[in-house]
């Protein structure tokens, strides 16, 4: 058996590199995904939780679209060095054969470090290196960010991600800011993610999730650093009972990131239920 570690991050999804993926698959091959730790680049506290979670959600799915095509594979969340990460897989996993996919050179942190060619010098493994150009190329399908707190488990909701995974190819990353109110704030708002990914899976939709900064507006922006995003779904409480809304967060979060932004007004009822 022939074992391919797969080291990439933002590029995970990118069309190029799940062709070179496609183009090495057989009986006799199995995958390893190695998504690096990426520090997010919002916020003033930098939670590990939030950080851990968004490259497991990357290992997620990128192992849920392997098992869609009848891929072999397994899957870890990486050190924040990649370099390190790759030579832990490597040394743990048995690697024969290594596939980095990076961005374009411009844009590439890893490229700067010449991190395709040092594997190569260091392991002595045949090293494929992929580049996948997302601004220019985007993805092979849609990328839906589902925002929601208290009103996760709301029918309003549910109800409009049923009606956009009917709309054609598409991937949905839900976020749930943690409350740091009080210590057991990450339970809660990972209780409340599993609900959504829990009723999602349910409903035959392909789906991830994680737990975010306590301030919904850095988690969304992080998570628009982590994922390559289509368009954002925000659900809120009704407007006079929401501080998300009395925060102006859909106005803010349009702004910022210039993507499509639709907001989900869901009723008490519902989100209790």
């Amino acid at each position: 058996m022939t074992k391919i570690l797969v080291l990439a991050n933002e590029t995970i999804a990118g069309e190029k590199l799940l062709d070179a993926i496609l183009a090495r698959k057989g009986e006799d091959v199995s995958f390893h995904v190695v998504v690096p730790q990426a520090r997010p680049r919002h916020g003033n506290v930098v939670y590990d939780d939030v950080v851990r979670d968004s490259a497991q959600v990357r290992v997620d799915l990128a192992r849920e679209w392997m098992r869609d095509n009848g891929i072999r594979s397994t899957g870890e969340v990486g050190d924040a060095d990649p370099y390190n990460a790759a030579i832990d897989a490597i040394h743990s996993e048995g690697i024969d054969e290594v596939i980095v996919s990076t961005l374009p050179a411009a844009s590439s942190g890893w490229l700067r470090r010449d991190l395709p060619e040092k594997l190569r010098e260091d392991t002595g493994l045949p090293v494929d290196h992929v580049v996948v150009d997302l601004a220019s190329e985007g993805l092979p399908f849609g990328v839906t960010l589902v925002v929601a707190n208290v009103t996760v488990s709301s029918d309003q909701l549910s109800k409009r991600l049923k009606e956009l995974a009917g709309e054609g190819p598409r991937r949905f990353i839900a976020v749930v800011p943690q409350e740091h109110v009080h210590g057991g704030a990450v339970a809660q708002a990972r209780e409340r993610l599993e609900q959504l990914l829990a009723a999602l899976d349910e409903d035959g939709i392909v789906a991830a999730g994680m737990i975010g900064d306590p301030d919904p507006y850095t988690a969304i922006m992080n998570a628009v650093q982590y994922f390559h995003i289509s368009e954002i779904v925000i659900s809120t409480l009704p407007a006079d009972q929401s501080k998300w809304m009395a925060d102006k967060l859909v106005d803010r979060v349009q702004a910022a990131t210039n993507k499509p932004v639709e907001h989900i007004e869901s009723s008490p009822v519902g989100a209790e239920a």
